[in-house]
Parts: structure tokens; sequence; C-alpha cells
């Protein structure tokens, strides 16, 4: 099969480009990856994005004439044309439940995503959280919680082996980081084995490595 190939933003900054590149990378399947600079006064960064995906978004899967956006969605199509890497628990209940806590963090969460923008320059330091964004920690937390307990016996992630659901939840592990969050500590193991990942390293030396400034994700 032809190499596949990833549009995605800033790896300071683009927690949802960083969903599927940890997706691909962590299972070692060949990808080609284009970074284009984000929210910058060129019009030929946006234009870049739009020869991709008329969305204007990304990330973007290329596969051949076939092309994917949306960071779950991507995920997805990685799944269904890697099906040996098992991004999806085997079992249908583990598997409904992956799901699950899957589309819970791609559509909920804002006051979380709002107050604790993932920037990895930034210096590691707690800010104020309101109540909503507060509750958004504890449920996380109670998700982790509930994984691990389910699943430990199968490996160290949320269902057992590295699948879609750490993907998703990977930019969380540095938001807790960078903000300073206190976790329990199963939450504080779980973060501790992603970023032992290898990819999960990799991202953040090439995040860290940028020189880029977003100065409206600079303020917090």
């Amino acid at each position: 099969m032809a190499a596949l190939k990833l549009a995605i933003g800033n790896k300071n900054y683009s927690s949802w480009s960083m969903r599927p590149w940890l997706a691909l990378r962590a299972n070692d399947i060949p990808f080609a990856e284009t970074v284009i600079p984000l929210y910058t006064d060129n019009p030929a960064d946006k234009e870049q994005i739009l020869s991709f995906s008329r969305a204007g978004k990304v990330p973007v899967l290329i596969d051949g004439d076939i092309t994917v956006w949306d960071s779950l969605a991507i995920i997805e199509y990685i799944a269904e044309r890697h099906p040996e890497k098992k991004l999806w628990p085997d079992a249908a209940a583990a598997r409904a439940h992956a799901r699950s806590v899957c589309a819970e963090m791609h559509s909920g969460f804002v006051p979380l995503r709002s107050e604790c923008g993932m920037n990895l320059h930034r210096p590691v330091r707690p800010v104020a959280l309101s109540a909503d964004a507060l509750a958004n920690i504890a449920r996380i937390q109670e998700i982790w919680r509930e994984c691990r307990a389910r699943y430990e016996a199968e490996g160290p992630f949320l269902f057992g082996g590295f699948g879609a659901a750490d993907a998703m939840y990977a930019p969380v592990v540095h938001r807790f980081r960078t903000f300073a969050i206190e976790v329990e500590p199963e939450a504080r193991a779980y973060m501790d084995t992603m970023m032992a990942l290898p990819a999960f390293q990799e991202w953040t030396r090439d995040g860290l490595a940028e020189t880029l400034v977003i100065e409206k994700f600079e303020n917090v």
C-alpha cells in the first residue's frame, strides 16, 4: 500500500493534529507529514490547508484519492485500513466503551480546552480554573480510572495496548502537565505511561523545537 500523507498544524499547539499523528506513529504505520503553520498572516498557509481539504482545518489524511479530515474520523479510517494494529479493542463491549470515551473527548470538555490550551513551551504553573473546568478534570480522571480498573490486566494503557482512546486523550496529558493540575495517583500513573511512549516523546521534542509563537495562545 502507498504511504499515507498527514497534514498537521504546529506541534507545539495543535492538539487535534497530535491525535491521529500519534495513532500512526505509535503503531509504526508509515506516513509522510506536512506541517502547516496555523494562525499566521501568510495567505499561502491558509491556501495550503485548503489544498488538502476545503474544510480549511487540519489534520487531514490523504490516502491516494481518499481524503479524510477530522481527528476521530482519521483514527477510524486508520483502524479500518490497519485492523492488525488493533486501535479498537477486539471485544464488542470494550470496543463500545472505547468509542464512547473517544466521542466524549471529541465533543466535550470545552471549558478545559478553553482555559488550558495545549502549549508545550508554556512554563509549568497552575492557573485559577472555573468550576466547569474542574468538573472536566474530575470527569477525565474518572474515565481513566474506570478504564484502567477494567483493562489493566491487558496492558498499561486505557484499554490494555495503545489504541484510539489513548491517542484521543494524549493532549490532555500535556494540558495536565503544563498547567500543574493535581491528579490522583491512578491518573498520574497513566500520564507517566503516556509520557514514556516513544511516539509521545517524539511529538513533544518536535513541538519544543518549534519557534513560531501564536500570541493568542500565549496569554494563559
